[in-house]
Formats: C-alpha cells, sequence, structure tokens
C-alpha cells in the first residue's frame, strides 16, 4: 500500500475516504480529531538499514493514537533483545526519526520494545520458528464448540494452519484466526 491508497470506513453511519500518509480530520462527537502519521510500511523500510547495522529486526511497528500517541517499535534478534540492545536502538532511530517527521509535525512518543515471549505469529518466519511447537490460537468465532485451543504446530500454508491437537490435525484458515502465538508453559 502506498502513499496514494483510498481507504473507505464507516464512522457513525458516514463513510469517511482516507488517503493513506495524509491527515484525516474526523467529525466526532462535536469535535474534530486529526489522525496524522505515514504508513507504518514506510516507516519500517525507513528504519531498516539502522536495524541491520545494528544486528536486530524490526519484528512490527504500531501507532498509538490518542492524548499521547506513541510510536511503538518492536524488535528482535537471534536469541532475543535485552533492555541494552531497545535502548542502542531508540538513540539509533530517534533522530533519523525526527527527520523523517512521521507525524507530519505532531508530538509522538518513541518506544522501542521487545515482541514479548507472548509475540503473536504474523509472518511466515514466525511459523516457521513454531513449527513443532505447541501453540495458544484464538478464533474469531467457534469451531466445534471452541473458540480457544492449544495444539502443536504441524505445518502451515500462506492461507492455512494445520494444528495436532491430540485427537486429530485440524486444518484451520489463517483468516479465522484472531490470534495465534507460541504458548508459554511455566514448568
Amino acid at each position: 500500500r502506498g502513499l496514494g491508497d483510498v481507504y473507505k470506513r464507516q464512522l457513525n453511519n458516514q463513510q469517511c475516504v482516507i488517503e493513506s500518509g495524509l491527515p484525516l480530520s474526523i467529525l466526532l462527537c462535536g469535535r474534530y480529531f486529526t489522525l496524522k502519521n505515514k504508513p507504518i510500511e514506510e516507516i519500517k523500510a525507513f528504519l531498516e538499514p539502522f536495524a541491520k547495522a545494528l544486528g536486530v529486526e524490526i519484528y512490527d511497528a504500531e501507532f498509538k493514537l490518542g492524548k499521547e500517541p506513541a510510536l511503538t517499535v518492536f524488535i528482535d534478534k537471534e536469541g532475543g533483545v535485552d533492555l541494552n540492545t531497545c535502548e542502542a536502538f531508540h538513540r539509533a532511530i530517534d533522530e533519523p526519526l525526527d527527520n523523517l517527521d512521521p507525524t507530519f509535525g505532531e508530538p509522538y512518543t518513541l518506544n522501542v520494545s521487545s515482541p514479548g515471549l507472548d509475540r503473536p505469529l504474523k509472518t511466515d518466519k514466525d511459523f516457521a520458528r513454531a513449527k513443532g511447537k505447541k501453540v495458544e490460537v484464538k478464533l474469531f468465532a467457534p469451531m466445534k464448540g471452541k473458540k480457544f485451543f492449544e495444539a502443536i504446530l504441524e505445518d502451515f500454508t500462506e492461507t492455512c494452519v494445520f494444528l495436532n491437537t491430540g485427537k486429530e490435525t485440524e486444518k484451520i484458515e489463517r483468516a479465522k484466526i484472531a490470534r495465534i502465538n507460541e504458548a508459554i508453559d511455566f514448568d
């Protein structure tokens, strides 16, 4: 999705047209709110050389809008990241991000974090790392009466995952999964 992409959303029964990367003003409860930020994919691509230089990968990034807007960049590396790695990456990207101006001049807080132990599986690389391991799965709608279960991730494709529940192997479309992450055992 590039800068010229157009998105349509329903808001208070009114259709809003959103052009990504451009400011959007919304009238909500009698007040105007302006949502301003560059697309996350553009920001992640901009930060990639800094990540490579420090030997980390950008796992994800997200904007939290509201009273105190924040950009959080999640980083990872083989063996995990520690506080020093997060701090070094924060220092490396702070000034360049100011020059990129991801919020078109609006103030925001920059956070750098590890994705955590319960990180969701999003990419094929994430699924490949979790193959053969126990995962927790939360579905959008119940399947066989259950919305949440644990199983072994046997395999995956671009559109489906194959989970061994101990009784059978279930094929589930990835689009039906609200969240999937490696299970954390505290034994």
